[in-house]
């Protein structure tokens, strides 16, 4: 075929023939590309990854969970009026409470001071912490959708009222992996008192079972079996050969979200045997750093040393580290009566290390990037549980950030003239959650993974940043 002075040597029926294979190459290259991404992911879900979606204000969260619901008008959040109406009837409406036994309107026990250059006031039940109240960005106007402690504990951790569904900490290590290789990139420290609702509050729900929080104990033995029971070079060899049976068994199985958390977890816990005796070894820390987080004292040694492996999981690489309540003899922050006794036990036992954390931190470099979070699932009434005691008050309740980008010396929304419902700037837990995988540069609406036939997110379909809370 003739065109001018111009010859094809082919026709275009010849071109597209010999260009087939060409176009299959290109597609086939790109399918083995994510394959191999993804086995290397499979291999080792929690390799540390890219920012998602822009540059990260923290790179790790601690969340000091206060289980049972702190009261807020004892705490952070002054109301004078209580003092006023002390031992009236409520002027105010009353919601259905979790024991509808309410009785007359109670003031706070505690005297509040002014701290800080921001003048912010904190009771007397925290005189350490209200030391670094520079630093805190407090929220006085959260609110839960649930009054009772299993469900609410679900819907703090997770963003939804039922067990079942990943955790916070599950879903920060599911989208950034972790920076440690011998550590669980998801770890709850136990001090002495698991929440209502158990371990499912750190579970990974839907997510690869990799993702799920790794509790560690108080005393001699954290983990289970942590002891090798061997020599060094046995223990090599019997975990090499459990790993090429894994391989093999992975190769005639195809992917399996069980197994292949089942083996990463063995190679992890192997690598924790030397990791774990080391973190938890108190011994070389100077005596400035146990008076800083009070060790020496019977009643906050053992938060103290929680708040203080926190931060040394935090140095090697961890990424999300949650450090429950310890006993104190009472009902965790749960005062239903004798709330002065309770409160003052649990504020006794925490408020030191806390503030010797936030110290601790700031000296070492390490607050800006890492995220404290500090609250508990719902706060308390302003009128009393028979004639000491408050109920539970989903309606309106404290919780502060200090660190990774949080604004400090702030104070943010209110609640009304008595503490009990939030009138300025409310902030749902799913602007919490939202709030806290933006500083950690994942924008929660791209945050998914795909379950059940929908793409699910930590948030579901609410959330908004708290702007007002970020420096």
């Amino acid at each position: 075929m003739h065109c001018g002075r111009f010859t094809p040597l082919f026709s275009r029926r010849d071109m597209l023939f010999r260009c087939a294979n060409g176009f299959g190459a290109v597609a086939l290259a790109a399918l083995l590309h994510e394959e191999a991404k993804a086995q290397q992911r499979s291999a080792n879900p929690l390799a540390a990854r890219q920012q998602p979606h822009y540059r990260a204000r923290a790179r790790s969260v601690i969340f000091l969970y206060m289980d049972g619901g702190p009261s807020q008008v004892d705490t952070f959040d002054p109301k004078p009026r209580l003092e006023r109406e002390h031992g009236l009837p409520p002027r105010f409406r009353v919601e259905p409470t979790q024991f509808n036994n309410n009785g007359l309107t109670m003031k706070s026990t505690w005297r509040f001071h002014r701290y800080g250059q921001s003048g912010i006031p904190v009771s007397d039940l925290f005189p350490h912490t209200a030391q670094c109240v520079d630093d805190l960005a407090i929220v006085r106007s959260v609110v839960s959708n649930f009054s009772e402690h299993t469900n609410a504990n679900y819907f703090l951790h997770s963003g939804h009222g039922q067990q079942g569904r990943p955790s916070m900490g599950a879903w920060v290590t599911y989208g950034l992996g972790s920076e440690c290789q011998d550590l669980p990139a998801f770890v709850v420290l136990d001090s002495g008192q698991i929440p209502p609702g158990g371990l499912d509050c750190f579970g990974a729900g839907f997510l690869p079972a990799a993702f799920q929080g790794s509790l560690f104990r108080p005393g001699a033995e954290p983990v289970a079996d942590l002891q090798p029971g061997s020599n060094a070079n046995s223990l090599r060899a019997r975990m090499n050969l459990i790993r090429r049976l894994d391989q093999g068994n992975l190769a005639r199985t195809g992917g399996n979200d069980q197994l292949e958390a089942a083996i990463a977890n063995f190679e992890l816990a192997a690598r924790m045997q030397t990791a774990v005796p080391d973190l938890m070894n108190l011994s070389g820390e100077t005596r400035a750093t146990r008076e800083l987080y009070g060790l020496d004292d019977p009643v906050m040694q053992v938060y103290g040393e929680r708040c203080l492996i926190a931060r040394r999981l935090i140095e090697r690489g961890v990424r999300f580290v949650e450090v429950l309540c310890p006993h104190t003899g009472g009902d965790r922050w749960d005062q239903h009566s004798n709330l002065y006794t309770g409160h003052m036990n649990n504020a006794r036992a925490t408020d030191k290390p806390v503030a010797g954390l936030l110290k601790d931190l700031k000296a070492r470099g390490l607050l800006d990037e890492t995220l404290v979070i500090w609250g508990g699932e719902f706060g308390r009434t302003p009128m009393a549980q028979g004639a000491d005691g408050r109920d539970h008050n989903p309606y309106g309740f404290t919780m502060w950030l200090a660190g990774g980008g949080a604004k400090g010396g702030t104070i943010y929304g209110a609640t009304d003239e008595y503490g009990y419902h939030v009138v300025e700037n409310k902030v749902e837990m799913h602007d919490l959650h939202a709030t806290m995988l933006h500083l950690l540069g994942m924008e929660h609406t791209r945050l998914t993974y795909r379950f059940g036939g929908r793409d699910m997110r930590l948030t579901d379909v609410h959330g908004e940043v708290v702007h007002g809370i970020l420096a």
